[in-house]
């Protein structure tokens, strides 16, 4: 390529401008925070589903069949203590956060334990309702998740010749994604926590270099996973097209794209700490529960925003490169 075709090349998407666009978008559009700002209400304010009664009716069984196994007593007892303090806490109506489609939460599974409202309701699961409760919450997060995403990503095709997405498709598209993904993630994660345990056991030097390479790797497999499901929304592809669409992008873009996720998840994280700085009492959380509503939903229309302008970027720079391939050829 001579120097006259990449000055006639048009810039790539910017990082931080497709950020300030999801920004604005949301703030005009506000009502796009109302799921995750419901959930995390709920979830501050509602009744508590935990399964610390149902731990406390098996554990003389479980312990009886540890000593019978030969595990010693302060084994035991350690983790007896270990799920003494957290088993208690579960509040597992946190189920409801889907990954990778799911609407965004604020807290984490141990819950909060107060609210200005005084000690919150406590359900308890049985070992026959355990698994039907699981069922049910994994369901309806894919439902609230795709519809979540389904209308975020409506809000940055605004003023295009695409058509909304049906419901049911983007219901049955987010089942099929989070169903895969959980797949790939066993297929990939399991053996290599399996590798990293057994490296740790013959050189503890070695495995930190092993983790090393493999954090530098792991964008190869982070960006596609993450852009996943912007194919499904925006293009309205299927699970497997939107999984091949996002890796020939990450082809093209590895660098720009990695960077675009680095930055959106260290503001995720970075900023749920200062939403969770108020105490979990006070009617000051709401403050924090707006903010992570509002900063999430805007880094999820920056992330389609993103998306599509990449690959818009991308037709335009393949189009002009095509004719003069072709008349070198």
């Amino acid at each position: 390529m001579d120097v006259s075709q990449k000055e006639n090349l048009p810039p790539p998407p910017g990082i931080i401008n497709s950020i300030k666009l999801g920004f604005d978008l949301i703030a005009t559009n506000i009502t796009a925070i109302l799921m995750p700002l419901l959930l995390n209400l709920f979830l501050w304010l509602g009744p508590r589903l935990r399964m610390d009664g149902l731990f406390n009716s098996v554990k003389t069984d479980v312990i009886s069949i540890w000593k019978s196994g030969g595990i010693p007593a302060e084994d035991i007892q350690r983790a007896m203590d270990l799920y003494e303090n957290i088993i208690p806490r579960i509040n597992l109506f946190w189920i409801f956060h889907t990954l990778p489609i799911g609407i965004s939460s604020l807290f984490l599974p141990q819950g909060v334990s107060q609210t200005p409202l005084g000690d919150p309701a406590i359900l308890q699961v049985s070992a026959a309702s355990l698994m039907g409760w699981i069922f049910l919450l994994t369901f309806l997060g894919w439902v609230g998740g795709g519809l979540y995403f389904r209308s975020v990503a409506q809000l940055t095709m605004t003023g295009t010749n695409t058509p909304p997405m049906r419901v049911s498709r983007a219901i049955m598209q987010t089942i099929l994604v989070s169903i895969f993904w959980g797949i790939l993630s066993m297929l990939i994660g399991v053996p290599v926590f399996i590798a990293l345990s057994i490296v740790l056991q013959l050189n503890a030097f070695i495995a930190n270099v092993l983790v090393l390479f493999l954090s530098l790797a792991s964008m190869w497999v982070i960006v596609p996973l993450f852009f996943w499901p912007h194919g499904v929304f925006i293009k309205q592809q299927n699970v497997i097209t939107s999984i091949f669409s996002s890796v020939q992008m990450m082809r093209f873009t590895l660098p720009t794209s990695s960077m675009f996720v680095l930055t959106v998840f260290l503001l995720t994280f970075g900023l749920n700490f200062l939403w969770s700085i108020p105490p979990e009492d006070s009617w000051i959380t709401l403050l924090g529960i707006f903010g992570h509503a509002f900063v999430t939903t805007a880094l999820l229309a920056a992330s389609f925003i993103y998306y599509r302008d990449m690959n818009l970027w991308l037709q335009n720079v393949i189009g002009k490169l095509r004719p003069n391939i072709v008349a070198k050829v």
